[in-house]
């Protein structure tokens, strides 16, 4: 847990800051009305104030994750914003210094007539407070075009993926994976069915849907198993339980509606006819040839995270196998166990970080600030023979959109042999 008295030290550089920041812009609005400067400014010293103390109670108190992460977004969205807008100021304020002193040692002009007042002070460039406050605005014109854009604009992401030990009749076999659906977070039906849509279109040979199917509540999806149902594929569609799906952010009238929660949770994926593995594994056999899917419940490396999956029993009787595919909903869990405890694992299938909904995704390039929290957060890895892909969510999950990292479908396809470009991410 972060020391409080740090915390409150950082509260109080960011109001310090902020001070600082609203001179600046007063200076740039004077030639406004008196009355909007001074609505202006009670507003955001309202927010400033509002958002220091909900990331003090986000830390400190528990409170539900989409709020939890709707007031932390907002608030690294304005934080953004003002950091692009300090070098404006500061420019600004250098000038102005530079431009006393030369005026204190200048010589002295003739005294102003008495119509003409004598200017006492050296104001602030129009330009560059203008500049600085248009180049401030433009996360939050990100932030607000994710929402009206981003939120269901799906986009297909293939992988070829090479397996040293992948039989013959596996070979060229297609996968489709989807994660992290959040359904409470969901406002528009029709996109969500043309999501659905997208996937079916590509005819994977199996499908992974690899956790959070809700944000608190199983009763979330009630008007969207009718869409998520409609996921069929030849040789299954297999899941498994993500962090948001126990019912542990939400507080419940007994541990027995509690526990109801979760066998509805479990009746859901049974009535959608998806294969929900709870830390076991199934033999998919194609002509005669065996591979391993096997899938665990929820093992976060973060403490925040719970860790309630078995590979030991998701694993058993499973030496035989030639390949060995793994559904865990958290990346972290591929470092932490995966990497070290069982090298029979030839891939991983995660999602969980969402790509923070926010960040860079090219084809050769991708950032986001979820980096610093997860080393492998979106797309393909590999580390000697082992393998994980990360997938960055179908749905959303506080923040009502997506800036830059959009919602993913992915389609794998298997191929029998060693990788002629290893990935980027590796």
């Amino acid at each position: 847990m972060t020391n409080p008295f740090v915390l409150i030290g950082v509260c109080i550089l960011l109001l310090l800051a902020d001070f600082y920041i609203i001179n600046g812009i007063r200076g740039a609005l004077k030639k406004f009305s008196f009355r909007f400067i001074k609505r202006f400014t009670v507003i955001f010293w309202a927010v400033s104030i509002l958002l220091i103390i909900g990331v003090f109670v986000s830390v400190y108190f528990n409170i539900g994750v989409g709020a939890r992460a709707a007031i932390l977004l907002v608030f690294f969205i304005l934080l953004i914003a003002k950091v692009f807008l300090l070098p404006f100021i500061l420019v600004d304020d250098v000038r102005r210094i530079f431009l006393w002193i030369a005026r204190k040692y200048k010589k002295p002009e003739p005294e102003f007539p008495a119509s003409q007042p004598k200017p006492d002070h050296i104001p602030r460039s129009e330009f560059l407070m203008k500049a600085g406050l248009i180049t401030a605005s433009l996360p939050l014109a990100s932030l607000s075009y994710g929402i009206i854009s981003g939120a269901y604009d799906y986009r297909i992401r293939r992988q070829t993926i090479y397996l040293p030990n992948l039989p013959k009749a596996f070979d060229g076999i297609k996968l489709g994976q989807i994660s992290d659906i959040h359904s409470g977070s969901f406002y528009n039906k029709k996109a969500v069915s043309g999501g659905v849509d997208m996937l079916l279109k590509e005819k994977p040979d199996f499908i992974f849907f690899t956790g959070d199917l809700v944000n608190n509540k199983t009763s979330e999806v009630r008007n969207y198993t009718d869409i998520f149902s409609r996921i069929k594929a030849p040789l299954g569609v297999y899941s498994t339980l993500g962090n948001h799906d126990y019912g542990d952010y939400y507080t419940w009238g007994s541990i027995q509606d509690k526990q109801q929660n979760l066998k509805d949770m479990l009746s859901v994926h049974k009535n959608m006819g998806y294969d929900l593995l709870m830390d076991e594994n199934r033999r998919l056999k194609v002509d005669g040839e065996e591979i391993g899917i096997l899938g665990i419940q929820n093992w976060g490396a973060l403490s925040r995270f719970p860790k309630y999956g078995r590979m030991d029993l998701a694993t058993k009787n499973t030496d035989d196998l030639p390949v060995k595919l793994l559904l865990s909903h958290d990346p972290s869990h591929w470092r932490a166990q995966v990497l070290p405890e069982y090298p029979q694992i030839d891939m991983m299938f995660s999602g969980h970080t969402h790509g923070m909904q926010f960040g860079v995704r090219l084809e050769h390039f991708q950032w986001s600030p979820v980096q610093y929290i997860y080393k492998e957060w979106a797309g393909h890895y590999q580390e000697n023979n082992q393998q994980l892909y990360v997938n960055v969510g179908y749905g959303f999950l506080g923040y009502p959109g997506r800036v830059g990292i959009l919602p993913e479908i992915t389609i794998f396809e298997f191929k029998s042999g060693s990788n002629p470009h290893p990935s980027k991410n590796s």
